[in-house]
């Protein structure tokens, strides 16, 4: 996402002509894209985004689980017996 972010404000400072970007070339302004999409096909090949995203799922659902513990366990202390 940061080499996307860069390439549009590099992209905008070469349209504008703004700067020490105006006198670069335009292949110098549009290669962050294409490390973008170098860097997007490396990690959907390997399988990088999938791991990243299940420990995050698998992170919610533990949490999930202590405050369903923590709330079940609560719940029942307070029944008198």
């Amino acid at each position: 996402m940061y080499l996307l972010g860069l390439g549009l404000v590099l992209l905008g400072l070469k349209y504008i002509e703004w700067g020490p970007v105006a006198a670069w070339s335009w292949w110098l302004v549009m290669a962050p894209f294409a490390l973008a999409v170098a860097w997007w096909t490396w990690a959907d090949s390997t399988g990088y985004t999938k791991r990243k995203a299940m420990a995050r799922e698998d992170k919610r659902r533990d949490e999930r689980r202590e405050r369903t513990k923590a709330a079940l366990d609560a719940n029942y202390r307070k029944k008198p017996r």
